[in-house]
């Protein structure tokens, strides 16, 4: 899995990365976080089906979900790849925040869930409520590996809901602030745990958006969001991958091995 894939030099590293990294770890199933694929904030039906073509087999999102809503046309087909935070406060939202994917003859269950600590918009309810229920709705399907990517920005609120699901779920994935963490492992009653992934994107700037932007905000803050400077996301240059490795036990549904993947791709 990959993490938030930011923008089209997160797309082409995604491009570059993925065929050595098949040939090295041979996985079975590939994901991304697609929420800032589309320049930097959300996904379109156009920049998923680039991600398609390259062999990404699921896309999970986070608080950018819904930034581009012609990603509602992509939700609106049967056969969408696509798994949304499942706990947001409007029941109306297009998309599913849980879907079972088949490959080959495995069964794999991935849920998308949204944090509420520093996470203000889109509305969410309590993502510990809300795994809960999910996984007493397909209690009774024969899994073979459940999956959690928590979209959410405390780490407090990420490694309770490590310890909430450990025995509970295959692999628990942070997504979200784009800075890796170095604390992938596996819980005592099986659970794969990192608390974030990090980001696919652009290696010289500030988490994927150009460093002269993000300093701006900075150095000259204004509580108006109109007048704040815009961020823009960088279109070339050095881009750096930040992706997870893990191997699942065919009995048990646990977590055997979670290894952090870091590469480094000079000028795209």
């Amino acid at each position: 899995m990959f993490g938030d894939v930011v923008a089209r030099l997160g797309r082409e590293a995604v491009k570059r990365a993925l065929p050595e990294l098949k040939k090295q770890y041979e996985p079975h199933f590939v994901i991304i976080n697609a929420e800032n694929i589309a320049h930097g904030t959300g996904s379109t039906p156009k920049t998923l089906a680039e991600m398609e073509m390259v062999g990404v087999q699921c896309f999970t999102s986070g608080d950018h979900w819904f930034d581009k809503p012609v990603v509602a046309e992509y939700l609106a087909k049967q056969d969408n790849l696509m798994v949304r935070p499942a706990n947001l406060a409007d029941t109306r939202a297009p998309g599913v925040g849980a879907k079972v994917f088949t490959v080959d003859t495995k069964k794999i269950l991935v849920i998308n869930l949204l944090g509420q600590v520093f996470i203000k918009e889109p509305a969410a309810t309590s993502p510990f409520q809300a795994v809960d229920k999910i996984l007493a709705e397909y209690k009774g399907e024969k899994l073979d590996a459940t999956i959690v990517d928590f979209h959410t920005e405390a780490t407090s609120e990420q490694y309770a809901m490590g310890w909430h699901l450990d025995g509970r779920a295959s692999l628990l994935v942070g997504t979200h602030t784009h800075v890796p963490t170095a604390d992938a492992r596996v819980l005592p009653k099986g659970l794969g745990y990192i608390t974030d992934i990090g980001m696919t994107g652009a290696h010289d700037e500030v988490i994927g958006v150009k460093k002269e932007a993000a300093l701006a905000r900075f150095l000259n803050p204004n509580p108006d969001p109109e007048k704040r400077p815009r961020f823009e996301w960088p279109e070339e240059g050095n881009a750096q991958v930040n992706a997870v490795y893990a191997e699942m036990d065919e009995k048990t549904h646990t977590c055997k091995k979670i290894q952090l993947i870091q590469k480094f791709i000079k000028h795209i």
